[in-house]
Formats: C-alpha cells, sequence, structure tokens
C-alpha cells in the first residue's frame, strides 16, 4: 500500500489513512472529507468562515451582518484579499468613505443574556442599524454562526422584516462553523442557500430579472473567482477581447443586482470547481444553463479555458487571436524564470482545487512537484491530483502543522506554496515561501498572472536573505545556485 505512516503520528494511528505517495498505475483516494479526529490540531476552517470568508464575502454592495459573538466576526475581509473597485475613499469634501465591505466588519455581538432570551431583537436592530450607516449599501446578507444556529434564531423571519422596511435585498447564509467538517461545508451551504433565494426573490420581484432587450447571444457568468488581488482585472478583458459578456462573477467584486441575473446567462464558467460548481449544477438542473468547468491558472490551462468556452459559442477564430496575443506579452518574461527556475522542487499546500490547478504550472516552469497538502479536498479532488502528479509525490489530507513540518523536513522542496498562518513554519525552517492563499503581488490568474506568480516565486527562491541561512552557493535541496535577485 502507498500509504503513508509519519513519525508524528505515532499515537494517532488514524491519520495514516490521510497521507499517501502516489502511483502511475493506480489512483489512490485517502480519507478525505470527514471530522477531524479529536485531539489532531487541524488547520482546518469553519463552516461559517468557507460561507462568510470566501463567498460571501466578496460581493462588492452589500453588508455583511455577522450574527454571532464579536469572537466571531474576525473572519473579515484582512484574512483574504478579495478586492473590490467599491470604493470611494475620503476626500477634503467627504469625511466617512462607503468601503462598508471592506472597511468595517458588522456584527450582532451576541452576549449571554441574548444566547438565553433569543437575539432575534437585536439582530434586527443591528441590521436596521447597519443599513443606516451605510445607505449606499444595495443589500444585506445574515450571517449565522455556532451560537446563533444552536439556540435557532429565525434569521430568514429577520430578513423579511428589514427586506419590508428598508426595500434592500436582505439573503440569510444559514452555516454555523459546527454545521460540517470543514469551511467546505460553507461553501456548499452558501450556494445552496443563495441559489434558492434568488430564485425565490425573481418570482416575487421580476422587475429585478435580466430584461429581454438587454439580453445577448454572449451572456456568460464566471462562477469561482473571487478577485483575489485582482485576478478579475487579468481575465476578465480575455473573454470580452472574444466578445462575450460577464454578466455576473460569482463574487467577486460583484454587485448584488447582477448575481440576481445570474439566471439569464447563456453558459456558466466555472473555475473554482470546489466551492462554487454547485450552484452551476444547480441554475443546469433549474434553468437549463450549460457549464463548462475550467482554470484559468497557467498558460495552458488559460488557453484551453478560452478555446473551450470560444467553442460554445462559435467564436474560436477570436480565441486563437486572443492567445496570440497574449502570449507575445508574456513567452519573453516567463522564459526567463523557467530558465531560472528549472529543476527547482516545490511543496504545495492550500484549501483543495488549487493543488491540482498548479502542479500543471509547476511543470510550465519547469519546477518538480514533491508534496502537497490540502485543507478541505474531496475525493474528485484526490482523483484530479492522481491525473496530474509524478510517481512518487507525497499527499497530505488535512494535515496538521507537525504533518507539514515532517512533509518538509522529508521531501526537502526549494520552495512552499503555502498559506498565512504556515508560512512562518517553513521560513523558521529556511525554506522560502509564497503566499498561495491571497498572493504575494498579484494576480495570478491568466497570462500576464502566470508572469506575477512566476515572478513572486523567483524572488522568494533568490532572496538574498537565504544566505545568511544556507550560505551563498546553497539552498535546501539544491547545491548550485544561479545568482540572487537585487
Amino acid at each position: 500500500m502507498p500509504m503513508v505512516k509519519m513519525k508524528c503520528d505515532e499515537l494517532i494511528p488514524e491519520r495514516y489513512k490521510h497521507i499517501y505517495y502516489t502511483e502511475k498505475e493506480r489512483s489512490v483516494i485517502p480519507a478525505c472529507n470527514i471530522a477531524t479526529i479529536p485531539g489532531d490540531m487541524t488547520e482546518r476552517g469553519c463552516a461559517f468562515a468557507g460561507a462568510r470568508g470566501v463567498i460571501g464575502g466578496p460581493i462588492a454592495d452589500v453588508i455583511a451582518m455577522v450574527h454571532a459573538p464579536v469572537g466571531c466576526a474576525w473572519y473579515t475581509w484582512g484574512t483574504r484579499r478579495h478586492l473590490s473597485d467599491l470604493y470611494t475613499w475620503a476626500t477634503p469634501t467627504r469625511l466617512t468613505n462607503v468601503a462598508f465591505n471592506r472597511r468595517y466588519c458588522l456584527c450582532t455581538d451576541m452576549q449571554e443574556k441574548d444566547v438565553v432570551f433569543g437575539g432575534i431583537k437585536k439582530l434586527e436592530q443591528s441590521c436596521l442599524e447597519a443599513i443606516r450607516l451605510f445607505p449606499e449599501a444595495k443589500g444585506l446578507i445574515i450571517f449565522t454562526t455556532c451560537t446563533t444556529g444552536l439556540i435557532g434564531d429565525d434569521v430568514q423571519a429577520v430578513a423579511r422584516s428589514v427586506e419590508k422596511k428598508t426595500g434592500r435585498l436582505v439573503f440569510t447564509a444559514e452555516s454555523p462553523g459546527c454545521s460540517g467538517v470543514s469551511q467546505s461545508k460553507g461553501h456548499h451551504d452558501f450556494n445552496i442557500q443563495f441559489y434558492r433565494q434568488v430564485r425565490s426573490l425573481k418570482e416575487r420581484r421580476p422587475e429585478l430579472k435580466m430584461p429581454e432587450t438587454e439580453k445577448t447571444p454572449y451572456d456568460i457568468c464566471l462562477i469561482g473567482d473571487y478577485n483575489m488581488d485582482w485576478d478579475l482585472k487579468a481575465v476578465r478583458p480575455l473573454f470580452e477581447k472574444m466578445g462575450l459578456r460577464i454578466v455576473a462573477v460569482f463574487s467577486g467584486n460583484e454587485r448584488i443586482e447582477n448575481l440576481v441575473k445570474m439566471p439569464d446567462v447563456k453558459l456558466n464558467v466555472v473555475h473554482c470547481q470546489r466551492s462554487a460548481e454547485y450552484i452551476a449544477q444547480m441554475e443546469k438542473d433549474g434553468y437549463n444553463i450549460p457549464f463548462i468547468r475550467v482554470s484559468l491558472y497557467g498558460i495552458e490551462q488559460t488557453c484551453k479555458a478560452l478555446r473551450e468556452t470560444a467553442a460554445f459559442f462559435g467564436l474560436e477564430e477570436r480565441a486563437e487571436a486572443v492567445i496570440a496575443e497574449e502570449m507575445a506579452r508574456v513567452e519573453k518574461s516567463l522564459a526567463f524564470y523557467r530558465e531560472k527556475l528549472r529543476g527547482k522542487r516545490v511543496a504545495i499546500y492550500v484549501g483543495g482545487p488549487r493543488v491540482w490547478h498548479w502542479i500543471k504550472l509547476m511543470e510550465e516552469l519547469s519546477m518538480q512537484v514533491v508534496a502537497v497538502a490540502c485543507t478541505f479536498a474531496h475525493e474528485d479532488d484526490y482523483e484530479k491530483i492522481n491525473a496530474r502528479a509524478p510517481e512518487g509525490m507525497l499527499v497530505v489530507d488535512a494535515p496538521n502543522e507537525f504533518e507539514i513540518e515532517e512533509m518538509l523536513t522529508s521531501t526537502k522542496p526549494d520552495l512552499f506554496l503555502t498559506g498565512l498562518k504556515e508560512k512562518y513554519l517553513g521560513r523558521k525552517m529556511g525554506i522560502p515561501t509564497v503566499n498561495s492563499h491571497s498572493y504575494e503581488k498579484g494576480p495570478y490568474e491568466g497570462f500576464a498572472g502566470m508572469v506575477n506568480f512566476a515572478r513572486d516565486i523567483y524572488q522568494g527562491i533568490y532572496a538574498p536573505v537565504w544566505k545568511f541561512q544556507w550560505g551563498l552557493d546553497s539552498t535546501p535541496g539544491m547545491k548550485e545556485r544561479d545568482g540572487l535577485c537585487s
């Protein structure tokens, strides 16, 4: 069996079934998407974090009301750089700004007496106060957490009341942190509940539908893109140059009125297939809207995404023209980085799909992936990882910190692509890191994004600071260096 028994797991043998080496001849699926073993210090986020931090938070013009004790409100824009252009900064004539979904965190601050007697009145009062404070907001989403989910506050009744009193669009996202094994449950919850509420909204307020006169034969929706560090600035023009119109993005930098029009498009283009394919599946069943799965990371995968999208509309020639133009822009830069990064070893630790998205990118940069770890991947994610992985690559499902440390020690990567908190572990071990959660200096999607990604990897590996750790002529796992960036 290719399963791995890590030394750090001697006291929790249940972890053995989560770790394996890839084999070319068979696809090994580890235990995954199951509850964390008690005593195992998981790196996972909760279901609420998935709903609030990943899916609902990036919507640009709505208030995110967290119905919870104030501690749960920590998951705000500061933990994930899903940027928005809906900002009017303070000016000499304007003392405040309207970046309410980025500059502020709104919470009902539940206290013990609210838990005992119920928090309905406090929630409604908080929603009305928030809309009064931020009149620019087009709507409001109420998020529940463990506390308010357990006491059973009827947040849907509050939503209906607030919508009736203010005329704003009010949605609910009931995904208490304790309701699932990881943040992946929150992704699923938000998709299902938002779809059902939009469907209901369109029935009772048909004026929100896209008028027939505004529809075009080339309307699409980009699903599962959260505008990390301006990713949409890199990929939206690619589709528009082909003659397509992106009616809505679910949910990066998007306006709520556009999201209500999602059922009016001709095709859904799904990028993150773990956090958002659920809503594409429901729109296919409910509105007969087809969808295609794409990756917008890397040159090869972006080209494939554009070609497959264009083929649906018969725009193949335009796609080839866009690809040729973009390749001419980036090829020289990529050739430089490819030469500098050739043969370097990489370990990747992300939530789920980016592992299999990024194995291809590393190959394009002539790098070797030696280890990967996923926080909330499902069986189909591991099938895709296995299909793309080299023989003998170490794979860890839902790792704890000790397993990450042992993974890095045993595989000796030259670079660790990791998140906000685990990067310090890598750096203390003398291993360069790049923030693969919300990027170093993005965007990373599309053609120009690939150059940014390669640049950040290059600067991470060749940063002069490592000479103090490994000497001028060596880094971990690499005896010779090509030079130092200035």
